[in-house]
């Protein structure tokens, strides 16, 4: 190889290494810094919603049907009340509302034509008894102006005539109420009485259905507080669950890098259990407002100051997420300008 050949060589080999030189300066690592600049790596703990979970009414505990750790569905039956008792307020209560509906149908309906035919009758004997006594009175005070009668018999014979027309006017108004039925008044009051009664009802056959505790949802019983005997109240815990979902990191992030966390930003979360073992997420939650550190995080600078909590939603969460446990977060964040330029407008 010749000298010249050599020189050659070399001067190509430098110009490509200009080159390349160029190439990693101005368009290579650019690329690499802004993509690296689009990623927020943060430190939190695994955070898993527990319910207290306990019976609407009071009673006696007759069953559990569940134990600590196992799992359960929504609408599961967990536990269950005596409902003696309960079914008897039941019985009571449909009675009552049979009563309530019997006397607000009979308002309704008015009389019935047997009743006033009734009142009718009433009505023609209490007018022949007033014609009659009416007739005798007028006889006997004829005859008491001729001194053939006392004037006591002609005074009480008025008395009767004056009793008689009384009677006829009471029957005469009790034929009107017939016809027209019950006041209006009477029928509200009786509907009233009827939809009362039904509340009732639908009150203790709810008052039932809540003797037996479901889960309101997915999850893993945690502890079992009671046990089947138990005399228990309102809201007395029973049973401790721990719910499936959501399941979420709980993080935190500095005010310098805020603007560039934004609901809805894809995340990547590992734990120590399990780093090859990636969950996919999104940020679900920014607090609007500054706390210090807490004690269980731990930033990668180690210093203690202002930051802001975002909340993570593990999109397939399973069971080896913990409540707890230390977790990693990677976020695809803002870019630095896109986050400024959005502050600015």
């Amino acid at each position: 190889m010749t000298r010249k050949r050599i020189i050659m060589i070399a001067a190509i080999a430098a110009a490509a290494l200009a080159l390349a030189a160029a190439l990693w300066t101005f368009a290579i690592q650019p690329i690499l810094q802004r993509n690296a600049s689009q990623v927020i790596v943060l430190q939190g703990n695994v955070d898993i919603r527990q319910v207290q979970l306990g019976f609407r009414v009071s009673g006696r505990i007759a069953e559990l049907l569940v134990e600590e750790g196992d799992r359960v569905a929504a609408g599961d039956a967990l536990a269950r009340l005596d409902a003696a008792p309960l079914e008897n307020e039941r019985a009571a209560a449909a009675a009552d509302l049979a009563m309530r509906r019997a006397d607000f149908t009979r308002l309704e309906a008015g009389m019935r034509p047997a009743e006033i035919r009734r009142a009718e009758a009433r009505v023609i004997e209490a007018r022949a008894s007033q014609r009659s006594a009416e007739e005798t009175a007028a006889r006997r005070e004829s005859l008491q102006t001729r001194g053939a009668v006392s004037q006591q018999a002609a005074t009480e014979s008025r008395a009767r005539a004056d009793e008689t027309a009384a009677r006829l006017r009471v029957a005469e108004a009790e034929l009107r109420l017939a016809r027209e039925g019950f006041r209006a008044e009477d029928i509200a009051v009786g509907r009233a009485a009827h939809a009362a009664a039904e509340a009732r009802l639908r009150t203790v056959e709810t008052r039932l259905a809540d003797a037996t505790l479901t889960a309101p949802s997915a999850g893993v019983i945690l502890t079992r507080v009671r046990e089947a005997g138990a005399i228990v109240q309102p809201g007395e815990a029973v049973f401790s669950l721990a719910i499936d979902r959501p399941v979420w990191v709980r993080a935190y992030v500095q005010g310098t890098d805020l603007a560039r966390v934004v609901p809805g930003a894809r995340a990547e979360i590992w734990t120590d259990a399990d780093a090859s073992r990636l969950y996919v997420g999104q940020v679900g939650f920014v607090s609007p407002t500054a706390e210090f550190t807490p004690r269980t995080v731990q930033t990668e600078n180690l210093r203690s100051g202002l930051v802001y909590q975002v909340r993570v939603i593990v999109a397939e969460p399973d069971e080896l997420l913990r409540q707890g446990m230390p977790a990693s977060v990677r976020i695809v964040a803002r870019p630095p300008r896109a986050a400024g330029a959005a502050e600015r407008q």
